[in-house]
């Protein structure tokens, strides 16, 4: 049985270009970074716990999200903007190199910053990225992107939810749709969804790897799939991308937030990961 570390987090914040960030960081020992895009801090909080036994654990808000401010609440939040944010908190805490585990849209940000600085981090753990320009449909799936984000703008929430679990292939009982994105919302989850929609999403899917980059780099790659995602859009993605770099995708325990589902299952499988070097 993992663990759980009694430490509590220390939280910080960072000025980068256009933005201050928000950061926690638990335990101590080599740096592990998780990140996600949209899901901040709190989300991670849980494994972070179980990681924090032997590991400095940094996770953060993304840009524009929660308690990471923009100067201009209007600028695109694109991967490589947010992976020059995660390398100026890793070179801040003087920790480096980092393991970086990054899920869906954070997978992305860990892929971009083993391209651009991969002397910061060791191993990148890509858990599902969204990687819509990878696939054959991709025109097709593009279509869709912009479809969820029109229908968002036009003020329909639950529509653009139901469209996004469509295109995701997610299967959600309507009534678990309703009660999540229906009705009266914090407002700071709202105005982080309405960021997500209008800044963030067609950045992050249609952002294309440089597979002569990943290659290259020392840093390992390791591409993560949930065993109960088979079907999904983000098992396609995670499969091409595999391909691509000629990486056997590895399976952990629960779906596309496996690790927030069940944290105690998923903190083993990503230990165990990353000592099979």
């Amino acid at each position: 049985m993992t663990s759980t570390s009694t430490a509590p987090a220390t939280t910080g914040t960072l000025d980068v270009p256009g933005a201050r960030l928000h950061y926690e960081l638990r335990g101590t020992g080599p740096l592990v970074v998780l990140v996600g895009a949209p899901m901040g801090a709190a989300a991670f909080a849980p494994l972070a716990d179980l990681l924090a036994t032997d590991h400095t654990v940094l996770t953060t808000d993304p840009r524009g999200h929660r308690g990471s401010v923009l100067d201009d609440p209007k600028q695109d939040s694109t991967p490589e903007l947010r992976a020059d944010d995660l390398a100026r908190l890793i070179v801040s805490l003087g920790a480096g190199p980092a393991v970086v585990f990054g899920s869906s849209g954070g997978a992305v940000t860990a892929l971009a910053l083993a391209q651009a600085q991969p002397d910061l981090v060791t191993t990148v753990v890509a858990h599902e990225p969204p990687l819509v320009a990878l696939l054959d449909d991709r025109v097709e799936q593009r279509a869709k992107t912009e479809e969820i984000i029109a229908t968002h703008q036009s003020g329909d929430t639950l529509g653009a939810w139901r469209k996004f679990m469509a295109q995701a292939n997610i299967q959600m009982p309507e009534p678990v749709l309703e009660q999540i994105f229906g009705g009266e919302r914090e407002p700071v989850q709202q105005a982080s969804e309405t960021y997500w929609f209008a800044y963030e999403l067609r950045a992050t899917t249609s952002w294309e790897p440089d597979s002569a980059a990943l290659r290259a780099t020392a840093a390992r790659i390791v591409i993560g799939l949930g065993a109960e995602s088979a079907g999904q859009l983000c098992e396609r993605t995670s499969q091409e991308l595999g391909e691509m770099l000629d990486v056997e995708p590895v399976l952990f325990p629960g779906g596309h937030t496996g690790f927030v589902e069940d944290p105690a299952a998923f903190a083993p499988r990503l230990r165990e990961v990353l000592r099979a070097q």
